[in-house]
């Protein structure tokens, strides 16, 4: 029998379930097979600048809605929601976590802590957001990529750049998934 398992999305600083290139990507991995839940980490009243970076808050939010699922869970983090994954996966047993222009910088002293398979996506467009991924990618000490999409920035606008992301985070998945 098949495993099942589930993507939870982290979302980043200052977007909801409702962001147009996380449901893009959920969307894409829904069709391939992989199953994803987009929820919010913030309530409306919440959203605030100072909670969009409180990372162990974040992170206590993800923990606390995996465990709602059963089977395998991994983590699709975007800018904070990135740190906030990683620092979960380092807490908690995860299949596989997934990074697009992320800031595992703010994940701290939990990237060596991660065991799961770590992805990380930036663009290469986005420089100070590369260094900080390759700083975090020399912290991991867990199965690891670290992959820049050429021509691309923070948010992936670009033609093709956020199809290239949906096609490195499907692979990761159903690798890491077994789904």
């Amino acid at each position: 029998m098949e495993k099942q398992g589930t993507v939870l999305f982290a979302h980043g600083s200052g977007s909801s379930r409702l962001s147009p290139r996380n449901q893009f990507v959920a969307e894409y991995l829904e069709r391939a097979g992989i199953k994803t839940h987009l929820f919010d980490l913030l309530s409306e009243e919440e959203d605030t600048e100072k909670n969009r970076f409180d990372i162990p808050l974040l992170a206590e939010r993800l923990m606390a809605e995996a465990k709602k699922f059963e089977g395998p869970i991994a983590f699709f983090g975007a800018s904070t929601g990135a740190a906030a994954a990683l620092v979960a996966a380092s807490q908690m047993e995860v299949a596989a976590v997934v990074s697009r222009g992320g800031r595992p910088d703010l994940a701290e002293g939990a990237l060596a802590k991660v065991r799961a398979p770590t992805l990380l996506i930036v663009g290469g467009e986005d420089g100070v957001v590369i260094d900080m991924n390759q700083e975090a990618y020399r912290q991991l000490n867990c199965e690891k990529k670290l992959e820049i999409v050429p021509g691309a920035t923070h948010l992936f606008e670009e033609p093709g750049a956020l199809e290239k992301v949906n096609e490195l985070a499907k692979e990761w998945f159903l690798h890491h998934l077994g789904v």
